[in-house]
C-alpha cells in the first residue's frame, strides 16, 4: 500500500521550486494557484529569500501550492495513485485535503492563504515560537515541556517533540532540556497549535463557512488523532481547530503502519517527513523527490506499492 504525504511550515528553503518549473504546465499551474491565494507563488518559490518564505503568510501557501504541483508532476490526477492513503503534516493538511477531492485546488489556496494571514496576526500579539526537542524519554520529555509552560505542539514520533510557546519559555526550556535531549528552536514565526493560535481558528472558520466540502475519494488522515475521517464537512472542521491544537504525526504514522503502507512518498519540499518515517516505519520504502530528476524513482514507487483498489477509508488506531 502506497502513502502519499505532504510537509509542513519549516521545509520550505529559498528557490526549491525553480527546476520544477522547467516542467511542462508547472509555471501555470503555480501562477493560478498564487492568484487563488493573492501571492506570486512563482518569485517565492524561486528567487525570495530565506527570511520572506519564512513568513507564515508567505510559507503556508506556498507549501500548500508546492506539493499540488508536484503531485500534478507525478499524477496527473490523485486517484492514479490507487490504494493510497494521504495525510499532511499541519499545513500540509490542506494539500491532501485538496488530493482527496475534499475541497478544490483554488479553494485550499484561498483557505490556506487565510490561514496564513490569521496565524501571522495572532504570532504579531505575543511574541512566541517553538523548539524541536530530540531524544530523552518522551512521558519526561513532556514533563518537562509541561513544566515549563509550553504545549507539546507537534508529537512527532521517532523521538521528536515540538514545543510551543512564549519566548521566554522557550529560552527556560533550553536552559533546562529533559535528560539526555538536545533542545532546538525552529525557524518560524510563532506558537502554532497552541491557545497562542485562537484569533485564527475564527478567521478560518469564517473563510469555511460557505464551503461545500465533499467526501474523501481517499482514505484521508487527520492529525487530531491519526484517524480516517470519511466526511467531508468533518475534514474541513478539524483542519479549522487544528490550527489552535497539537499535530499528533506519531498517530499518523501508527495509522500507516496499521494500514499495511509499504511504500510513502512526500511531495515538496521533500524530506522532512520521510526522514521521521525512516525511524518510526522501519521497512517501508521511502522517497522525497527534490527535483525533477527524482520523478522516475518517485514513480517506480507508485508503480511498485500502489494498489489496483482504492482502500475503503476507514478509522485507523483501533
Amino acid at each position: 500500500m502506497l502513502a502519499i504525504v505532504c510537509p509542513g511550515q519549516g521545509s520550505q528553503t529559498p528557490g526549491f521550486l525553480s527546476p520544477w518549473l522547467e516542467l511542462d504546465g508547472v509555471r501555470d499551474r503555480l501562477e493560478a494557484l498564487g492568484e487563488a491565494g493573492g501571492l506570486d507563488l512563482v518569485a517565492h518559490g524561486t528567487v525570495s529569500d530565506a527570511d520572506t518564505i519564512k513568513d507564515t503568510a508567505v510559507a503556508q501557501p506556498l507549501i500548500v501550492a508546492a506539493g499540488l504541483v508536484t503531485a500534478g508532476a507525478l499524477l496527473p490526477a490523485p486517484t492514479e495513485a490507487t490504494g493510497a492513503v494521504l495525510a499532511g503534516h499541519s499545513v500540509g493538511e490542506f494539500t491532501a485535503t485538496a488530493l482527496a477531492g475534499v475541497v478544490s485546488g483554488a479553494q485550499a489556496m484561498s483557505l490556506v492563504a487565510t490561514r496564513g494571514r490569521a496565524m501571522a496576526e495572532a504570532s504579531a500579539v505575543t511574541p512566541t515560537g517553538m523548539a524541536a526537542v530530540l531524544g530523552g524519554d518522551t512521558d519526561e520529555v513532556l514533563a518537562t515541556i509541561e513544566r515549563h509552560g509550553l504545549t507539546p505542539a507537534n508529537v512527532n514520533g521517532a523521538g521528536q517533540v515540538v514545543a510551543a510557546g512564549t519566548l521566554e519559555q522557550i529560552e527556560a526550556l533550553r536552559a533546562d532540556p529533559p535528560a539526555k535531549a538536545r533542545v532546538i528552536p525552529l525557524q518560524v514565526a510563532g506558537a502554532f497549535h497552541t491557545h497562542h493560535m485562537a484569533p485564527a481558528v475564527d478567521a478560518l472558520a469564517a473563510a469555511a463557512a460557505d464551503l461545500t466540502p465533499a467526501d474523501p475519494t481517499l482514505a484521508l488522515l487527520s492529525n487530531a488523532d491519526g484517524r480516517a475521517v470519511t466526511d467531508g464537512a468533518e475534514v474541513v472542521t478539524r483542519l479549522v481547530r487544528q490550527v489552535s491544537n497539537p499535530v499528533r504525526w506519531d498517530q499518523c504514522m501508527a495509522t500507516l503502519v496499521d494500514l499495511g503502507v509499504t511504500g510513502l512518498l512526500e511531495l515538496a519540499p521533500a524530506g522532512t517527513l520521510v526522514g521521521l518515517a525512516k525511524r518510526a516505519m522501519p521497512g517501508v520504502e521511502t522517497v522525497a523527490p527534490k527535483t525533477p530528476d527524482d520523478l522516475d524513482a518517485a514513480r517506480a514507487l507508485v508503480e511498485t506499492h500502489g494498489g489496483t483498489d482504492n482502500p475503503s477509508p476507514r478509522e485507523g488506531n483501533q
